[in-house]
């Protein structure tokens, strides 16, 4: 139980124990930040705030009151916010309150009911592939207002 192999000193840290310290904390946006521009972390990042561009980590984690308007790029993805662009992860879990208009490119999908998820999913063999930047759906719904709108006549006898 107290043996002198498994003790760490603070003075002494090995290689292993640092590792393992900063697999375990993730970074932190927090729910009063934004941050305009790309982010990207060779580690674990949870967001709580709002980003405007693209994020890549290790695992992402978006709170509820969380949004992402950009790509995510990701080895594992879990949702409860809202994101709007493409996700790209080998695991993407939606939960009840996720929002996500964007395709997204998995290898494993899981998808709680009551989330919201408006977009293409495509599973993905083998190593991440990039995503493409799309268009958000609300750009495209744009388009669609300015397009004239088809008349359809029915015939009354």
């Amino acid at each position: 139980m107290f043996s002198k192999a498994s003790k760490v000193t603070a003075g002494t840290m090995t290689s292993e124990s640092k590792t393992t310290l900063k697999s375990g904390i993730p970074s932190i946006i927090s729910a009063d930040m934004k941050i305009v521009g790309s982010v990207e972390s060779a580690g674990d990042i949870q967001i709580d705030g709002a980003i405007d561009g693209d994020v890549a980590s290790r695992t992402l984690t978006v709170s509820d009151s969380a949004t992402v308007r950009g790509s995510v790029s990701a080895d594992t993805v879990r949702v409860s916010g809202m994101v709007k662009g493409g996700i790209n992860a080998k695991s993407v879990t939606l939960t009840r309150t996720a929002k996500v208009e964007g395709d997204i490119v998995h290898q494993a999908l899981a998808i709680e009911s009551g989330a919201s998820f408006e977009g293409q999913c495509k599973r993905m063999d083998g190593e991440r592939v990039e995503l493409q930047k799309i268009a958000l759906i609300t750009d495209a719904s744009l388009e669609r207002r300015t397009e004239p709108a088809a008349e359809k006549s029915f015939g009354v006898a």
